[in-house]
């Protein structure tokens, strides 16, 4: 597979108002329990001024994926376009993804306070899951499959601003030359973000 047809996620922080409109999107749009949130928003340098900056993050779907790497089960997978998706029925709920992932996308729904923990729950990119594409099933499992329908997964799409982009690297490589271009050449700080997913230098 070629690198530059692989989709990515990218949150452009200069553009991102902290709004949360991207992780309330998702949270509607696959009915997530109470305690599963498959995108946060979160502000780096918080308090420092003229420092802080804001950006919205979730599964980045990486090139090398290091959940699947420690998974002792073999649940996740890697959809040809570079989606990582994961098998709920085959989870053991032992955590190791969780602790591999340098973006902390892994959830784990409780059943109460102590109760225990249920099959691991992360962004699917809204491409669902390995269930029968659009089904009722995949729909309470894995949540919406937009990707199916030629749409763009949910965050993205309600992002007021455009910060959050999604597509193929070189679709959003041309998207933020050229804003960078219009902002006289200075770029974001979502650079380590990007490096860490897709091993870019």
């Amino acid at each position: 597979m070629m690198e530059n047809s692989r989709m990515k996620f990218y949150c452009d922080d200069s553009r991102c108002i902290e709004c949360d409109g991207c992780s309330i999107a998702c949270a509607e749009a696959h009915e997530l329990p109470v305690g599963i949130a498959r995108r946060k928003v979160i502000t780096l340098n918080e308090g420092i001024p003229g420092k802080e900056v804001s950006t919205s993050i979730a599964c980045m779907h990486c090139t090398d994926a290091p959940c699947a790497q420690v998974c002792p089960v073999d649940c996740f997978y890697i959809r040809v376009d570079g989606i990582v998706l994961h098998d709920k029925d085959k989870c053991i709920g032992c955590g190791y993804c969780l602790y591999a992932c340098p973006f902390g996308a892994p959830q784990f729904p409780r059943d109460g306070a102590f109760g225990t923990k249920g099959a691991m729950d992360k962004c699917t990119m809204c491409a669902g899951g390995p269930l029968e594409t659009n089904s009722t099933k995949e729909f309470h499992l894995y949540g919406q499959n937009r990707i199916s329908e030629g749409k763009v997964p949910v965050c993205a799409a309600m992002c007021s601003t455009k910060a959050l982009l999604v597509g193929d690297s070189e679709s959003i490589s041309s998207i933020i030359r050229a804003r960078v271009s219009t902002r006289g050449g200075r770029g974001g700080n979502t650079g380590f973000i990007w490096n860490q997913a897709y091993k870019t230098k």
